[in-house]
């Protein structure tokens, strides 16, 4: 499985059972405990389990797909904002038009 440099996982053993902790870096110096599993009967168990809870976790917060989803975004915004833009423009120059007809007449 690829490292993620966002997520990782820890296995610790209390006692007989053994314990499952999702962690999620926050900063270069920060974690975060996202998720923990205990009672495990064997630490392949619980190492199973913590690879499939990361991979989820992956799929979830998959940054590629959400850069690409905020770039859309903001290219539609972009285009919404022209399309207002020149609506406005039409509108200004239909009324100055109005304007000079009626100053003509």
């Amino acid at each position: 499985m690829k490292q993620s440099k966002k997520y990782d996982f820890l296995i610790e053993k209390e006692d007989d059972n053994w314990t499952a902790v999702i962690i999620r870096r926050v900063t270069s110096r920060t974690t975060v405990v996202s998720k923990t599993q205990s009672g495990f009967a064997s630490e392949a168990e619980a190492q199973a389990w913590a690879q499939d809870e990361v991979k989820a976790f992956l799929k979830k917060a998959n940054l590629g797909e959400q850069e690409k989803r905020r770039a859309k975004k903001v290219e539609d915004d972009k285009k919404s904002a022209i399309k207002m833009k020149s609506i406005k423009v039409q509108e200004e120059d239909a009324q100055k038009e109005e304007q000079e007809e009626n100053s003509d007449n």
